[in-house]
């Protein structure tokens, strides 16, 4: 583990690197609709972004997984979300200008997520975002948090692990920075349920909102 200047610095995209809660939020209240339903408060929403659509589709519906059922209306959800991924989805401010900078100097950056690919790259061109590697949760046999996807990113960027930074705001996230030995760094801002306490995560830097992260990073340029 590293707080030195980083060979590469590589994010968990929802709710760390992207604002998507916003049109996540959307397809979850489609399918609440869809169920005859009124639509959820954003922040009742947002807290469970990071847990993934079939966490969305309990708390729209309160189906638990494993039945049919549920896997139905994940799929209705799914297919809601695929037809707007970025509509309201945007960079965290101001992680979008750090970034900006950031790859103009050519410095090396990547994203590891557990979104499918048929939803990032759509994001990504929307939102214009070209990292220098991309892991998405169907690319390997293993996701987050085995550190598998993190050291696939850091060969693709020729740097060792030791010498990247992951950022995240989910515990897998900081679980598998750890496991891969890359620098852990947990972040306050993003989808985090009011039952979880991110400063008690096994991270190696813990950065409240986004400014507090840029600062961090912002060091490096100097």
């Amino acid at each position: 583990m590293s707080t030195s200047m980083p060979e590469a610095i590589l994010f968990d995209l929802d709710g760390t690197l992207v604002d998507t809660a916003p049109d996540l939020a959307e397809a979850t209240n489609a399918l609440r609709r869809h169920h005859g339903l009124a639509p959820l408060p954003y922040g009742q929403i947002r807290g469970q972004v990071s847990n993934g659509g079939s966490a969305l589709v309990t708390l729209a519906i309160g189906l638990e997984s494993g039945s049919t059922e549920h896997d139905t209306a994940r799929q209705y959800l799914l297919d809601n979300y695929e037809q707007a991924v970025a509509v309201h989805s945007r960079l965290f401010e101001p992680l979008d200008q750090w970034l900006t900078r950031w790859h103009s100097e050519s410095r090396l950056w990547g994203i590891v997520t557990n979104k499918p690919r048929r939803y990032t790259l759509p994001l990504l061109e929307a939102l214009a975002l070209t990292p220098g590697a991309l892991l998405c949760a169907d690319d390997l046999a293993v996701k987050k948090p085995a550190p598998e996807p993190l050291w696939e990113a850091a060969r693709r960027l020729n740097v060792a692990p030791q010498t990247c930074w992951y950022v995240g705001d989910h515990i897998r996230d900081i679980e598998a920075a750890k496991a891969a030995g890359m620098t852990a760094v947990a972040v306050g801002y993003g989808y985090i349920s009011e039952e979880d306490d991110y400063q008690q995560w096994p991270a190696d830097l813990w950065f409240e909102t986004c400014q507090d992260l840029v600062d961090a990073l912002t060091a490096f340029h100097r």
